[in-house]
């Protein structure tokens, strides 16, 4: 597996690995989520444009996950991180985040913040592992409220989410949590 920008030309490929990673959720009772459009290819190509949208490519270059991030309040804030189910449980989303974690280490952002379902394996509960906690509410930023509210308006809020933050030391310094490896 290897890491790298994504072209235009991935971007289809994109959608792809959203829609087929979003299907698992029909079984957790979450239909409206496996059943949600990925990105437009315009949003995608914003992401890619700005240098914040990378995949993680297989042995012929195809890409099984990605990972689209923005700038939010001093942090960068992971909008999508998703992994086909054929590449899954064999570490490709975490190399993502770590690779998402070294570029913002080396623009001096201090940390990584999501949003994410609770009740979902592979969210709350993964990304805890990985060394992030939980904010409570008087902890969000600006940025992460206006996050949320988008959610809520799109209709996410039907199941329990929180906003999650990884601090980040800052580059040169020693890793961070055990999603860098620390």
């Amino acid at each position: 597996m290897r890491i790298r920008p994504a072209t235009p030309g991935d971007l289809p490929a994109l959608q792809d690995v959203e829609r087929a990673a979003g299907a698992p959720f029909r079984d957790l009772g979450m239909p409206e989520i496996a059943d949600d459009d990925p990105p437009t290819l315009d949003e995608l190509e914003r992401y890619r444009k700005a240098g914040r949208c990378w995949v993680a490519a297989d042995e012929q270059d195809r890409p099984t996950a990605y990972l689209t991030a923005e700038p939010v309040d001093g942090a960068l804030h992971v909008e999508q991180v998703s992994v086909h189910p054929r590449a899954a449980r064999r570490g490709v989303g975490r190399t993502l985040l770590a690779h998402a974690a070294e570029h913002a280490r080396e623009r001096d952002l201090r940390a990584l913040t999501l949003t994410t379902f609770t009740e979902v394996p592979w969210n709350a509960p993964y990304y805890a592992r990985l060394g992030f906690r939980v904010l409570s509410e008087p902890e969000l930023t600006p940025g992460l409220r206006r996050i949320r509210a988008e959610e809520s308006a799109h209709g996410l809020d039907q199941w329990p989410r929180v906003c999650m933050r990884l601090e980040l030391p800052p580059a040169g310094g020693t890793s961070a949590g055990l999603l860098l490896g620390g």
